[in-house]
């Protein structure tokens, strides 16, 4: 199986109404803007879409709207990963994979595995998925890093392993999986501060958040560097530099909801435990952005 998970991919949030339900007309807002400024993939239901805040039916009718609204102009990558390898085959097993591309699981959260339960755990989730497999390291969430040893031996036995979205912060792993990955296998960055050098690494894209916002700048520095052409590209990258801090902060998507809600595009709301960011950074992000004239 081939990686199509390149370029610009959206770690889409999911809009919410004042009454606190999913805001349908606002996602199609999103992903049609999204679409028109430079996104190449989507990534929906993961942790910028709030998802473990979101009920089972309401995961379905998201998964649904989606794939209506992108009508295949663009692959879409789907969550689907947990601490219990078990209920996560089940679901991959039971579940409707019609109009998704690729299928994202995290490291397993919590339990705290070795690198051999991790290796045996991603194991049965290739075994057991019909479609492309992207790991989803994330140790700052799941307190437990995916070793480079273990990403490439995962990648050597399965095929179907097709990528890894890679936020561990630590640029020395990603040089190590790309050095001694199988050919077909890609790194995408997890983390839009260390896209640019990621990139110049090797990596083959970004599952974004700051994308949601802003994709036509960050898609246009991409692309810049995929041409080779770094200086420009680092320019973008360090007027951004700022801004990803910022996005953070307050927890993730409290940032770029401010942003969105800023731009009208959604309402400034989160589900609980998560909370809108403050008046602070709001007001820091929005000088920001004057001063780079978006």
């Amino acid at each position: 199986m081939q990686n199509v998970f390149h370029g610009l991919g959206i770690a889409l949030i999911t809009p919410f109404k004042t009454d606190g339900s999913v805001d349908y007309d606002a996602l199609k807002r999103l992903v049609e803007y999204q679409l028109d400024n430079g996104a190449d993939f989507f990534c929906i239901l993961a942790t910028t879409g709030e998802t473990p805040c979101l009920t089972k039916e309401e995961k379905d009718q998201i998964t649904a709207a989606v794939r209506e609204m992108v009508k295949g102009r663009v692959p879409i990558l789907k969550y689907c990963g947990g601490n219990n390898t078990a209920a996560v085959v089940d679901e991959i097993k039971s579940t409707d994979w019609t109009g998704i591309d690729g299928i994202l699981s995290i490291c397993p959260y919590y339990n705290k595995p070795s690198q051999e339960g991790i290796y045996q755990h991603f194991r049965a989730i290739a075994q057991a998925s019909p479609l492309p497999v992207v790991l989803y390291n994330v140790p700052g969430r799941t307190g437990v890093n995916m070793e480079a040893e273990t990403t490439v031996r995962i990648a050597a036995d399965f095929p179907n392993v097709v990528a890894i979205k890679e936020a561990a912060g630590k640029l020395g792993q990603v040089d190590e999986i790309i050095k001694n990955k199988p050919k077909n296998f890609e790194v995408i960055s997890g983390d839009d501060a260390l896209t640019f050098p990621m990139i110049a690494s090797g990596a083959v894209g970004v599952i974004s958040v700051i994308g949601n916002a802003l994709p036509k700048e960050f898609s246009r520095m991409i692309r810049l560097e995929f041409n080779g052409e770094y200086e420009a590209a680092r320019k973008i990258h360090h007027n951004f530099t700022e801004l990803y801090k910022l996005l953070f902060v307050d927890g993730n998507p409290a940032g770029c909801k401010a942003l969105l809600s800023d731009m009208g595009m959604i309402e400034n709301v989160l589900r609980l435990p998560l909370i809108p960011t403050r008046i602070e950074t709001k007001q820091k992000m929005n000088d920001i952005l004057k001063k780079m004239r978006l």
